[in-house]
């Protein structure tokens, strides 16, 4: 498998991963009680998600200015 392969494929996951994380924070902020502290750490998972989703768009995708 080549490395652009690997990496579409992983970026796939990631974005599966992200979403899945953005619904279960709606999911958890809609419940009463909710627990803040858990929702604080899925936020957080999510947001390094789309650190590492970014750094792999960048790597396929580059942004050649001409």
């Amino acid at each position: 498998m080549t490395d652009r392969k690997a990496f579409k494929k992983k970026l796939i996951e990631l974005r599966t991963e992200h979403r899945d994380l953005d619904e279960a924070i709606a999911a958890l902020g809609a419940t009463r009680p909710h627990d803040p502290l858990k929702i604080q750490r899925l936020k957080k998972r999510k947001l390094g998600l789309k650190d590492r989703i970014n750094r792999i768009e960048s790597e396929l995708y580059p942004d050649i200015i001409a």
